[in-house]
């Protein structure tokens, strides 16, 4: 791939980690959080919205859109009481940017897009939905979450309302901030700060394949990441996940991971879940084995699952698990997955290791 060297527009704003933070807490396997911690968060919400953001989640997801195009401070309260601005029948096609176009140099990712906005359109003007329609979002929906069909119908059922929607949604938002993410902004706004820093540090150092490596935390630059102009701001609980996604034709917007590695997602919590995931990934022989491998060569998951004499979705679900813990870097190249190991990553893990004990053993004999 040819070197380049994209224009970087940094952002930064706790109004990104309030719809962020809220996705993970309902996908909570994906993101490496404890189930039954997302669980206990959500149901600080009242019932009835914690219904609607549970069956509408998969529709909305985190509207990168629409907050790159907030003004400072882009805080939470100025994001709601942006949203409340909007009508309730035009808010949830607004936060979506479903009337807009999308102009790409990939024609099957522009006609996706155009349909994917004709068919949510249709649905919130005509208040019906159609077999077919459910049938296409499963097949776009297939190829990187598994996503049920009845969890579509029953978010198209909320679609088809455009104002009790949007009404429902700002309401079940509010609640949201007052019975969680208020008190967290505070804990994580530090730390995203931070982050950003560290981020401008690296920018002045590093080529921009290489920053994007460091901050996606393995996450190699192909097609799909080229473009002439980047905006770049720190995300808290997707670490060491990142959010991206075309804002128009030549610029990219991109979240990384900012949470520092001797912090916990979940407040309180005195052991670092990166830690944690870390040394659960190396404790696996399965993962070490495939650790070996990545070490002198880079490999598909198929090359992998013939040499370990496994089924290919069993290497799969490892490599994932090795992502989580940052311990692997993978490009997306000719149409599949190429990864190996990331040697620094674990470095880190032992040093890790070493300073929370040493901290906790510090702290004790205090």
């Amino acid at each position: 791939m040819t070197t380049f060297t994209p224009s970087i527009v940094w952002d930064f704003g706790t109004a990104y980690e309030l719809f962020i933070s809220l996705h993970v807490l309902h996908e909570p396997d994906y993101f490496g959080i404890r189930p039954s911690y997302a669980a206990g968060v959500r149901s600080r919400i009242p019932a009835t919205e914690r219904k609607l953001l549970e069956e509408v989640y998969p529709l909305t997801g985190v509207p990168l859109k629409w907050l790159s195009t907030l003004p400072a401070p882009k805080d939470a309260i100025s994001a709601l009481w942006t949203l409340k601005q909007i009508p309730p029948a035009k808010r949830m096609l607004t936060l979506q940017r479903v009337e807009e176009s999308l102009e790409s140099a990939d024609p099957e990712a522009q006609d996706k897009h155009t349909r994917v906005n004709q068919i949510m359109l249709r649905i919130a003007q005509e208040g019906k939905w159609q077999t077919e329609d459910i049938d296409f979002f499963v097949k776009i929906f297939s190829k990187k979450h598994a996503i049920r069909r009845d969890a579509i119908e029953r978010a198209f059922d909320w679609w088809k309302k455009p104002e009790e929607l949007g009404e429902g949604f700002l309401s079940a938002l509010q609640s949201y901030y007052q019975a969680f993410f208020e008190e967290e902004e505070k804990r994580i706004e530090p730390h995203l700060r931070a982050g950003l820093e560290r981020a401008q540090s690296l920018a002045n150092s590093l080529s921009f394949e290489d920053l994007f490596a460091e901050l996606s935390q393995g996450l190699k630059i192909g097609d799909e990441f080229t473009a002439p102009n980047f905006v770049i701001a720190p995300a808290f609980w997707s670490t060491p996940l990142v959010f991206y996604e075309k804002l128009d034709t030549d610029t990219m917007i991109l979240l990384f991971g900012a949470r520092p590695t001797d912090m916990s997602v979940i407040p309180g919590e005195t052991v670092p879940d990166g830690l944690v995931r870390s040394l659960k990934a190396l404790a696996d022989p399965t993962r070490l084995k495939i650790l070996r491998y990545l070490t002198n060569e880079s490999l598909t998951p198929s090359e992998i699952a013939r040499r370990l004499q496994l089924r290919p979705p069993t290497v799969t679900h490892h490599l994932k698990e090795l992502r989580l813990a940052g311990l692997v870097e993978f490009a997306f190249k000719h149409d599949e997955n190429r990864y190996t190991v990331r040697k620094q990553a674990l470095a880190a893990v032992y040093e890790n290791l070493n300073h929370f004990l040493e901290n906790e053993t510090t702290k004790e004999l205090a």
